[in-house]
């Protein structure tokens, strides 16, 4: 998911920096500006789109400096700070590559767009070694960007295992590094259906609430004081009996983004069962009865990433893609109209 704001000078590779084939050592320096103020390990990781895991180690073996001295990963950065960084070429990938079911929608020597299904997991985490997405990419691709690590190779941006829908997927070094930034730079537009409990209070809102780990459960985000900026603007495209149908859109990227800001405003996603859970319990008479046939019909978070808009990162190009909801969604929103009216 995208990073932070504004576009600092020298965000991108040194000139004597790395080649983009990987084969080489890639040199940063990072100007933090207003608003970017964290801790070491964060700012740099977002803004390389690394894995926390991969910039402690740049941490501990001398990689990272701050204003030419060596730091802690937890130091506080401050406005105008600069970040050098050197990451060495990324380890080969040692994942197996699965031959499963795989939607690309779009596909050439730089990138690939993926219409991912739900319940496949992007890549591998605990409890998630195998069958997911980069096990799959890396049968269909032979030579994956390695940027984002060996875990997540090509990786750019995610969507939950539940969530389904258009991903952008680096295939070359370079293509990762720009598509990163211009995700970071809010250049790359997305936007999501999903279908929510209630009806907003007006055809379109605009929440702005920083997001962070649940201090009392962390497998779970909150709308929290201490959390990361975050921005999320929603609009009703269908109004049904005792829920809604919107088009979401993200000003910023944060974990589980939209299912955390629309259930804080009291509308949780449809079948979310981490943040709404047993929502149409609360309804009486002839609604209840209807949201919880909804409900049965829902067999997973209705969330679906319908639009992806992008420029090239090699040609420039501005390229757009669409998907449709996916039959399971599509069957329940037909539901939902004929039985809400």
């Amino acid at each position: 998911m995208s990073r932070g704001d504004g576009g600092p000078a020298g965000s991108g590779p040194d000139e004597d920096g790395a080649s983009g084939d990987g084969t080489r050592d890639e040199r940063y320096a990072l100007t933090v500006e207003a608003g970017e103020e964290d801790r070491l390990d964060r700012f740099v990781a977002d803004r390389l789109e690394l894995s926390r895991t991969r910039v402690q180690r740049l941490l501990a073996e001398g990689h990272v400096t701050v204003d030419g001295r060596d730091a802690r990963k937890s130091e506080l950065l401050v406005e105008g700070a600069t970040v050098a960084i050197r990451v060495p070429p990324a380890a080969p990938v040692t994942m197996s590559p699965e031959d499963l079911p795989l939607d690309i929608v779009y596909e050439d020597p730089h990138l690939l767009v993926v219409n991912k299904a739900a319940g496949m997991v992007v890549h591998p985490a605990p409890g998630h070694r195998a069958g997911t997405m980069v096990n799959a990419l890396l049968h269909h691709v032979r030579d994956l960007s390695g940027v984002g690590g060996r875990m997540r190779p090509g990786i750019v941006h995610r969507l939950d295992r539940d969530t389904s829908g258009l991903l952008v997927v680096a295939k070359t070094d370079a293509a990762h590094h720009a598509l990163s930034d211009a995700l970071r730079k809010r250049h790359i537009r997305r936007r999501y259906t999903t279908a929510v409990w209630g009806h907003l209070s007006e055809p379109t809102v605009t929440i702005d609430a920083p997001i962070g780990r649940d201090p009392r459960n962390r497998k779970r985000m909150t709308v929290i004081d201490s959390g990361r900026p975050a921005v999320t603007r929603a609009r009703t495209e269908e109004r049904w009996h005792r829920a809604s149908l919107l088009h979401v859109a993200l000003k910023t990227g944060r974990t589980h983004q939209i299912r955390v800001h629309l259930a804080h405003i009291g509308h949780p996603v449809v079948g979310d069962e981490l943040y709404g859970a047993g929502w149409e319990r609360g309804m009486g008479g002839g609604s209840r009865r209807w949201a919880e046939e909804l409900s049965r019909k829902v067999q997973r978070q209705f969330l679906h990433a319908m639009e992806l808009t992008f420029d090239h990162p090699v040609t420039g190009e501005r390229m757009s893609f669409t998907a449709d909801l996916p039959e399971d969604l599509a069957a329940v929103a037909s539901w939902a109209r004929d039985e809400g009216r």
